[in-house]
């Protein structure tokens, strides 16, 4: 039923009307005629009547009063975050796969709450486990309203518990619980990585404001530039569409060329690999460790350091060869300009060379940039700057001075734009620059990662709750990249930050009126009504009877 206004002789009248449905069609049938509107309005007939049929309109009255103030609320909770990520943890398989090894020990409180509170601080708030004890009040996780900060603790000790099988042959790091669940999550998946043959690897560190641990924390080369802090190091391995597989953890002192063959040959033992492709950054490997890929017969996709490595920069670069454009198999309004590559060999190594013109005009303007403001300082007689990379590149010795060598300016202009690839494979050259242009996009999800994965301070003294701790960001990664996945299937691509934002705005505010207590949901602001879609839950009403 509704009303209706009905014009008649020059007056407005005001009707209730109802939707009937006769014979295969919608028919409307007026109930009563109320009367003039005019008169209504100015009798205030019509606000007594609304009024009064209010009382036996409990959810209109509750909004009304509320919103004139008569109503406060006595507590509001955020809502978004939780149903999204929940909906995601239990269709990927964590849960599940938690709760089956969880069937194995006995605890007396939720682990599998405590380990996805975890993950869900993670994705929404990075920080300790401390702060994610306070932080949790705010949200409404559904059964986590038990749990205290000791049993964050323990639930991050389990996961990083060690198993009875030890240290494997030739491996970095002992198995853990954390391990069981990455191959039980692949097993699930198995489908979805069937093809598994290109692997991403990369490595960060995370620096410790406290011990860390009994052997985890050591000094090292810190990527934080905290030399003078304890720091783990946390490799990750991504399949070539992004999916994360597993995580690695080793003492602070591991360095980067000793981690990528143990990885791969325990990612090839662990997973069933056949075949394996490993593609890796210039600073992860040194000759030894493609010596030693080659031996197992792995292939790789490796990018070299030109200036330093001098086959690559006098005989790589000085070999002259038509470019072809390389087309991308998908684009993005990201995508920069056309990439061109070309194939190179010397002696038994085979190299693709890439050039983008975008890059090399960016790389002219800064060099024209350090030599304008090189030029000016010198002439004002600043020995020191030599001192400086930047500016060191482009000068030579002048009796006790020093003078811009035009020689080496030409030379860096041979490096402009482009950069240089070694491979093992026997893929066209054009399909090399592809799969490693994706270690770009890998990196940025590792960029992601390294945001995740600062949940400092990490207060934590016992290495397996360190490993937990850590692993807990790594399935918030996994999470994250199955939400982006799917927001990708449906052409639908949202800022991290953006999408954040606009979940924690989803708010459920507690309502009570004469001892009944409603639940009031906020708007859904943004991308919220998208999001949800993707995953495929539907928005709470906007009001209902809780008791």
């Amino acid at each position: 039923m509704f009303f209706r206004q009905k014009k008649a002789k020059g007056y407005t009248y005001l009707q209730i009307v109802e939707n009937r449905w006769e014979k295969g069609k919608t028919r409307q049938r007026v109930l009563g005629t109320l009367g003039r509107l005019d008169q209504l309005q100015e009798s205030g007939q019509l606000d007594g009547l609304l009024e009064s049929g209010a009382r036996f309109a409990e959810s209109l009255l509750v909004l009304s009063e509320h919103r004139r103030g008569e109503l406060p609320s006595v507590g509001t909770r955020r809502i978004g975050a939780p149903m999204v990520f929940e909906r995601l943890w239990q269709e990927t398989g964590c849960a599940e796969v938690i709760g089956e090894l969880l069937n194995e020990r006995s605890f007396e409180f939720p682990v599998e709450r405590a380990i996805f509170s975890a993950v869900l601080h993670r994705l929404v708030s990075p920080g300790s486990d401390r702060s994610c004890f306070a932080w949790r009040d705010a949200y409404r996780i559904e059964g986590a309203e038990g749990l205290d900060l000791h049993h964050a603790y323990r639930a991050m000790a389990w996961l990083g518990e060690l198993l009875d099988e030890g240290v494997p042959n030739g491996a970095l790091a002992p198995r853990c619980t954390k391990d069981r669940i990455e191959e039980a999550l692949f097993a699930r998946e198995r489908d979805l990585f069937s093809g598994l043959e290109l692997v991403f690897f990369d490595t960060t560190s995370i620096y410790f404001e406290g011990e860390g641990g009994e052997t985890l924390g050591q000094y090292g080369h810190s990527k934080d530039h905290r030399k003078n802090r304890k720091q783990i190091v946390v490799g990750a391995v991504l399949d070539q569409e992004g999916r994360p597989l597993c995580c690695e953890m080793w003492p602070g002192n591991t360095t980067d060329v000793k981690t990528l063959v143990p990885v791969a040959e325990r990612l090839q033992k662990r997973f069933g690999i056949q075949r394996i492709c490993v593609v890796a950054d210039r600073g992860m490997v040194k000759d030894q460790t493609l010596e030693e890929l080659e031996e197992r017969g792995w292939d790789y996709i490796i990018g070299t350091r030109m200036r330093n490595q001098k086959e690559v920069r006098d005989e790589v670069l000085g070999r002259a060869g038509r470019y072809q454009t390389v087309s991308p198999r998908r684009t993005t309004k990201k995508d920069p300009s056309p990439l061109q590559v070309k194939e190179v060999r010397v002696g038994e190594h085979r190299y693709v060379v890439c050039l983008n013109e975008e890059h090399a005009a960016k790389d002219r303007a800064d060099r024209e940039a350090i030599l304008a403001s090189l030029e000016h300082r010198l002439h004002q007689g600043a020995t020191s700057l030599v001192g400086n990379r930047g500016y060191r590149r482009y000068l030579s010795a002048q009796g006790r001075g020093f003078k811009i060598d035009p020689d080496k300016i030409e030379r860096d202009r041979r490096f402009d734009g482009k950069w240089v690839l070694r491979t093992s494979t026997d893929l066209a050259a054009a399909d090399v620059a592809l799969v490693y242009k994706q270690l770009w996009m890998v990196e940025d999800i590792f960029r992601s990662m390294k945001s995740l994965l600062e949940t400092r301070p990490v207060y934590h003294r016992t290495d397996e709750a360190i490993r937990g701790h850590v692993f807990c960001s790594f399935l918030a990664l996994r999470l994250r990249a199955e939400l982006e996945a799917r927001l990708a299937a449906r052409a639908e691509s949202f800022d991290w930050a953006e999408i954040v934002r606009d979940l924690d705005r989803l708010e459920e505010v507690t309502l009570e009126r004469h001892d009944t207590r409603f639940l009031l949901r906020t708007e859904a602001h943004g991308v919220v009504g998208k999001v949800f879609q993707t995953v495929g839950i539907a928005l709470p009403p906007t009001l209902r009877k809780v008791s």
